[in-house]
């Protein structure tokens, strides 16, 4: 996942939209690696992880990316595409 944040660097990607599923609540490589963007980052959750056990509310990206979309199934994804686009447009 690192390897692929950092070549999405390299690209000039526009936007990223990550689901990292348990890596969310541990993995600051990833933080790291998603810090180093300067592209929008948009996280995405299927399930609402806000009604799931109390080690899921909590997000190490959560002060890297512009914001967090959880609980609508794979609409999640559709809702996180919508967010960067709307963040690419401002």
């Amino acid at each position: 996942m690192v390897s692929r944040i950092h070549r999405a660097h390299e690209e000039g990607v526009d936007a990223v939209i990550i689901y990292a599923g348990a890596w969310n609540h541990y993995s600051y490589g990833i933080t790291d690696a998603l810090a180093i963007l300067e592209a929008p980052v948009v996280e995405v959750h299927m399930s609402n992880v806000h009604a799931r056990e109390e080690f899921r509310h909590h997000s190490v990206f959560s002060h890297v990316v512009k914001g967090q979309i959880c609980g609508f199934g794979v609409t999640s994804y559709r809702l996180g595409l919508l967010a960067a686009d709307n963040l690419l447009k401002k």
